[in-house]
């Protein structure tokens, strides 16, 4: 018949047992096994470490007994020294009256509290151990070898709570990644494919509970990376950063191999596609877009040093979204191309109608118009009808502008760009501005001349549709020789003498750099704003401008 005390330790390990067994959440588990095991054996206290995958070191350490402030005085948690590291190396139970009596203790860091009795003892899964239960300074002195056997009795129990927490968390984890995959999937095909990346890295982040999200690209030419979306507390900084990939991590994504993750490791210089504290680089991921042949990149996903690390689930899920994302972004941008081409054939077609119908009808008019004046002569009623047909004329130049922006398209060419500006800076004006181009504009005016132009065109613009109130507007751009032109007249109230006058010395500046001039006239009647350039600025006059 079981003694007494025995009976009661005995429904202390089914108290125990009962408490470990209940919980569902990892964290939950692990910090329940070591409550239970302080109140079994009355340690004052106790903690799990949790081994890595390498078994060299612990990955992650719970503690009971200890406040969090004498936590943070001491600073780091336990790495797998000492007694922690003798368990690591031969999983079986230690137990000792003195700690400093042993030869394998390693003595503790400043700030700790004393400690004497100890007794470690192995959790395992399945014939692996998981991690080891640390109990410390027993109340009663020494721990005892009914204390050994209470303990390893509950970490056998453990062993089953804790697989049956990670299976759950590991197919909770991957409902979650499958969910996110599903939700951005959907939202990017309905989401321009220049702004997609940025959606990714946006949700994604809460799933992956990571600190740092990048998106990176190979540069064409050299070996480097360049950063095309980011999220995070540096993602002003990385956003556009082109990276040397001087860390392992960088380095495997110019080769845009498999997606692999990599535990917290020691930093091995800068690292800016990971998350660096006190010369550790935190847990990281990197899984490439790709769908069939076509890549968009590689998804970078990086949590702090003290986090934990990702986990097999996770990193299945992350491949998982990565592969719909790139099915998605394909089927977005072949989305947008089938757009492109029906707006590039109603271009066509409004184009081919305005030079087939309007401007021939409109041409016939001024002819008509034209024979007319000849039976008048000089008078006002002929001077009215030259009036009329120079209108006439002017609408056709107008129209002529528009047939030609309908029907090439070239983002690259000065006057799209222009009527870009046009359609920019008129978008809430009552009449949009008359646009002229003469002479060879698109094949003279290029490069730093061009974005020159298309400056000064949206200030003076800007200035006569916001500030100058002006019913007409024009903009007129032309190459006569070598040089370029570009005028802007209103009929507004002109430029009151109190206004200020910095955007128009930008201007004055840009014209003066490249050897020209800037003129403006203004009157209660209207502005004129002139700037023009030599269309082949030497060397010298730009250099010492």
């Amino acid at each position: 018949m079981a003694e007494p005390g025995s009976q009661a330790r005995l429904r202390a390990l089914l108290r125990a047992t009962q408490a470990v067994i209940e919980p569902s959440d990892l964290e939950l588990v692990l910090r329940t096994i070591v409550d239970a095991a302080v109140e079994l054996v009355d340690a004052q206290y106790g903690a799990m470490g949790v081994i890595s995958p390498e078994r060299d070191a612990l990955e992650q350490f719970i503690y009971v007994g200890m406040s969090t402030e004498d936590a943070a005085a001491i600073g780091h948690l336990p790495e797998g020294h000492g007694l922690l590291g003798a368990l690591i190396a031969d999983a079986r139970p230690i137990r000792l009256a003195d700690m400093a009596g042993d030869p394998r203790a390693a003595g503790f860091p400043h700030h700790h509290p004393p400690m004497q009795s100890f007794l470690g003892v192995p959790v395992r899964v399945h014939g692996v151990v998981f991690g080891n239960l640390y109990l410390t300074n027993g109340r009663s002195g020494a721990f005892s070898d009914e204390d050994e056997q209470l303990v390893t009795a509950l970490a056998t129990t453990a062993g089953f709570a804790i697989e049956n927490a990670r299976l759950l968390a590991d197919s909770t984890r991957r409902g979650e990644w499958m969910r996110t995959a599903a939700e951005v999937s959907a939202a990017i095909l309905s989401t321009p494919t220049n702004t997609a990346l940025d959606l990714l890295v946006t949700r994604v982040r809460e799933v992956a509970a990571a600190e740092q999200l990048t998106v990176v690209v190979p540069s064409p030419d050299d070996r480097r990376l360049r950063v095309i979306a980011a999220s995070g507390e540096a993602e002003a900084s990385l956003l556009g950063a082109v990276i040397d990939p001087e860390g392992a991590f960088a380095e495997r994504m110019l080769d845009a191999g498999p997606a692999y993750a990599q535990p917290r490791l020691t930093a091995r210089g800068v690292e800016p596609l990971l998350v660096t504290r006190d010369g550790m680089t935190g847990p990281a991921m990197a899984v490439p877009l790709r769908s069939g042949a076509a890549s968009w990149g590689t998804l970078c996903i990086a949590r702090a040093p003290d986090d934990r690390r990702f986990s097999p689930a996770e990193l299945e899920g992350a491949i998982d979204l990565a592969a719909r994302v790139g099915i998605a972004l394909d089927l977005a941008r072949a989305g947008e191309d089938a757009q492109r081409a029906l707006l590039a054939d109603d271009r066509r077609r409004i184009a081919r109608d305005l030079h087939d119908h309007v401007i021939q009808q409109l041409f016939g008019a001024g002819m008509g118009l034209q024979a007319l004046a000849g039976r008048f002569g000089p008078g006002p009623d002929g001077e009215a009808l030259g009036e009329a047909i120079d209108q006439l004329d002017d609408a056709i130049a107008q129209i002529r502008t528009v047939i030609f922006a309908l029907s090439h398209r070239d983002d690259t060419s000065v006057r799209h760009r222009l009527l870009d500006v046009v359609g920019e800076v008129s978008s809430g004006a009552r009449r949009p501005p008359a646009i002229r181009f003469n002479g060879p504009v698109d094949l003279i005016v290029r490069d730093e001349l061009a974005t020159d132009v298309v400056a000064v065109a949206r200030e003076l613009l800007s200035n006569a549709i916001r500030h100058a109130h002006a019913d007409h507007v024009s903009l007129d751009v032309g190459v006569a020789g070598e040089t370029v032109t570009v005028t802007v007249q209103d009929d507004g109230g002109g430029i009151p003498d109190h206004a200020r006058r910095s955007g128009l010395d930008n201007l004055r500046e840009r014209a003066v750099r490249r050897g020209g001039a800037f003129a403006v006239e203004s009157s209660s009647s209207g502005t004129t704003g002139r700037w023009s350039a030599p269309t082949a600025a030497s060397t010298e006059t730009w250099e010492t401008a």
